[in-house]
């Protein structure tokens, strides 16, 4: 049975927002996928109440502290070793689940899977992949959001191949075209680590379908299924794509297109290149985005992407 432990703390709306969540993916996902709430038991089971659910529709991991939005990750994560986050790393590392979610403390998930389920060997950084809506229809991937604001060029190789391996097996892309996100589509332009970050990345040769530089015009076509850059600049463009949702829906421009720009269609971001399958839910996720989190931990479960990650660099 596949287990997902979810931190049902973790967020601004929890627990209620987690919980209820946690109910509708319980209703939507196959039988075989066990979801474990982690969090002060007394809580969760006055939420389940409220909820109509009975107390025991999940197994319950009690933790009796929280790490807050607003505190210090590597502080908490050492103060707080009986938080919601902290053994939630601690059943991840045991083999007790399979996966880790939380729409908690940013920081405090990214501290967790440095420290202690700690990069894959070979990974010089881990970095957190978004997901930006496609002409097509599709979603495409776009490697490091936020993880790693300051980059060297070989960093930038590894985050090709990370969100290679992920899109090919969980998405399901033969081949997935590979760009690099620069300010021209000729190759000696851009700045001193796009233009030596292109020529590691060419250097992958068959390891990636590598199609070059792609610029901003690029991020919503099918120019590139995987883009990278560094953290600075991939979460500039996560948080612009997500600001145009509201645009949209205030100006009554939603279809099937547009919606996908609503956070919630994904409901969460992997970190890829550690020794366990962790995604970090946005702060202000709603019971829909929880869903489709907790989905997005089975999803990556079942292609065992860290498994092809540490083949990838064995």
């Amino acid at each position: 049975m596949m287990k997902i432990a979810l931190d049902a703390m973790g967020g601004d709306f929890a627990p209620k927002a987690t919980i209820e969540g946690a109910l509708m993916a319980q209703k939507a996902l196959p039988k075989d996928v066990q979801i474990i709430l982690i969090g002060k038991e007394d809580v969760i089971k006055q939420e389940l109440t409220l909820l109509q659910a009975p107390t025991d529709s999940f197994p319950i991991v009690h933790a009796p502290e929280v790490i807050e939005m607003g505190e210090h990750p590597t502080k908490a994560l050492s103060q707080k070793t009986n938080s919601s986050i902290a053994i939630g790393f601690g059943m991840l590392k045991q083999g007790a689940a399979d996966a880790l979610c939380s729409a908690g403390n940013t920081g405090a998930m990214m501290v967790g899977s440095m420290f202690s389920v700690k990069p894959i060997e070979g990974i010089l950084r881990p970095a957190i992949a978004g997901f930006i809506p496609k002409v097509d229809g599709r979603f495409g991937v776009i490697i490091d959001v936020g993880a790693n604001a300051d980059c060297k060029p070989e960093m930038l190789a590894q985050f090709a191949i990370l969100g290679s391996i992920y899109a090919q097996h969980v998405f399901g892309w033969d081949k997935p075209k590979v760009g690099l996100m620069n300010l021209g589509e000729e190759e000696e332009k851009g700045s001193i680590l796009t233009q030596a970050a292109h020529q590691q990345i060419k250097a992958l040769g068959d390891k990636i379908n590598f199609v070059g530089n792609v610029e901003g015009r690029d991020v919503f076509t099918t120019a590139a299924d995987v883009i990278v850059c560094d953290g600075f600049t991939g979460n500039v463009i996560l948080k612009m794509a997500e600001s145009l949702y509201d645009i949209f829906h205030e100006k009554n421009f939603l279809d099937n297109f547009t919606k996908l720009f609503n956070y919630e269609a994904v409901g969460g971001s992997p970190i890829l290149g550690v020794n366990g399958n962790v995604i970090i839910g946005h702060g202000i996720s709603s019971p829909t985005a929880i869903k489709n989190m907790l989905n997005q931990a089975r999803l990556q479960v079942e292609a065992d992407i860290v498994g092809k990650i540490k083949k990838a660099y064995a």
